[in-house]
């Protein structure tokens, strides 16, 4: 009796891992890495390590957090710094992996590599209109039962995806497409290129999902059999590691194809005309086809885990409407923003995500060192406190705003604040002030 449950046990892991493996992977994680190989060139694999470590490890990392935090969602694990910062902070959060920016770049995506590539003279507006409508019907069709989403997502659309990924995969490197070309201004060194793949990898938004997809993974482990807290961590980090694994493995051989594609297709626009071109030079029409199969795949999977947790959520937190009607909602509002473009959405996610990701990778480590101050209330406040500073300032610049003085004394004072990581040194500085304040305030 007891083997039979460690094998249930083992499958419960490997369903689970491929499920969050699929709710990650959509559109992003298929664009950024070919759009990073082509800009990296020569140095395509210090680029790729920065990229594994936002773009994987701390996805990872993040899920993990969940489960040894011992917190019920993300709200509850960002109340620690303030209630209000907890409301706030996990509102932005699920409107960035959701309606705002994610739930639509899955419909463009789909449209620029699974359609666009077979009409006539590149399609129209309306072809563009009427596909996003069946897209987003589809998905909110899918996510209106959440409770078969693992047995469809995990057991039936992810085998499909990575199969067609692998095949893609093998095809390029028995056939390359070019050489490694000269990198870009942005990854002229292999410093500069790891910094850049680390920024890149907020593009894929995986860190701020996985604090909310976290939540799915603990409760299907602890269906599985995980008690304790420690129990759930190592449970969580199990799925987990299945997940992150197949993510990792994807974008180092899709930032391959990316730089070896430069000297038939030079540099394009976005990665999505990348990989649609690629799979035509490696196959011809039917490479294209089975891109089209992986990108429709992968995105619609996305797009159902993202519209699921966001009318969740939005459900459980203002109440007012039902799950439905959120769900709805939130299909709805991503179908009018998915209109304005792929690029678009690239572009206006970009200051957001300097904003947030400092955010959320400091709650992510200060969950880990939670007991080594006691969980005290003003190590949060600080380290958030002055991390929200620096990463206000680099959303601001990236947007375009002026700052003045203060953006003057970022560029010329704070370490790193050129290549975006001025940060680091606030929630430094931020945690060692939290620790003095602890020590000079008893509770």
């Amino acid at each position: 009796m007891e083997h039979n449950d460690v094998k249930l046990n083992n499958r419960a892991y490997i369903a689970v891992g491929l499920m969050l493996f699929a709710l990650f992977f959509g559109a992003g994680n298929l664009i950024f890495p070919a759009s990073l190989g082509q800009h990296a060139g020569e140095n395509v694999w210090w680029a790729v390590l920065g990229f594994i470590i936002t773009g994987v490890g701390l996805p990872l990392l993040g899920v993990m957090a969940m489960g040894y935090s011992g917190c019920k969602n993300v709200q509850e694990l960002a109340s620690r710094v303030h209630p209000a910062y907890g409301l706030i902070f996990t509102i932005l959060l699920y409107l960035s992996i959701g309606p705002a920016f994610a739930i639509p770049r899955t419909g463009t995506v789909s449209y620029e590599i699974a359609i666009k590539p077979f009409l006539a003279n590149g399609g129209s507006d309306m072809t563009q209109t009427i596909f996003l409508v069946v897209f987003f019907v589809v998905s909110l069709w899918l996510a209106i039962n959440p409770q078969k989403l693992v047995q469809r997502i995990g057991k039936i659309l992810t085998p499909a995806l990575l199969v067609t990924i692998v095949v893609l995969i093998i095809k390029s490197l028995i056939d390359p497409m070019g050489v490694y070309q000269v990198p870009t201004k942005e990854y002229g060194t292999a410093g500069i290129a790891v910094l850049q793949g680390f920024l890149d990898g907020y593009n894929t938004l995986d860190a701020l999902a996985s604090l909310v997809f976290g939540i799915l993974v603990i409760e299907f482990v602890m269906l599985s059999g995980a008690k304790t807290k420690q129990e759930v961590t190592a449970s969580t980090f199990k799925a987990g590691l299945i997940a992150v694994g197949c993510l990792g493995f994807v974008y180092v051989f899709i930032a391959n194809i990316g730089a070896t594609s430069v000297q038939q297709l030079g540099i394009l626009d976005t990665g999505a005309p990348v990989l649609a071109d690629s799979a035509k030079i490696l196959f011809g029409n039917l490479g294209a086809m089975i891109l089209a199969v992986i990108v429709l795949l992968a995105c619609l999977t996305t797009s159902i885990g993202l519209i699921t947790s966001c009318a969740t959520y939005f459900h459980s937190v203002f109440g007012g409407l039902g799950y439905k009607a959120y769900a709805v909602l939130f299909a709805v509002v991503s179908f009018f923003i998915g209109m304005f473009g792929l690029k678009t959405i690239i572009v206006s996610a970009i200051p957001v995500l300097m904003f947030l990701y400092p955010l959320t990778i400091v709650i992510i480590a200060l969950a880990f060192l939670n007991n080594a101050f006691s969980g005290r209330q003003c190590v949060y406040a600080w380290s958030i406190g002055l991390t929200f500073i620096a990463a206000l300032v680099s959303g601001a610049e990236t947007a375009g705003v002026s700052l003045g003085g203060l953006e003057t004394f970022f560029q010329q004072q704070v370490p790193f604040h050129a290549v975006g990581m001025g940060w680091v040194t606030f929630a430094v500085a931020g945690f060692i002030i939290g620790l003095i304040h602890k020590a000079m305030v008893k509770r």
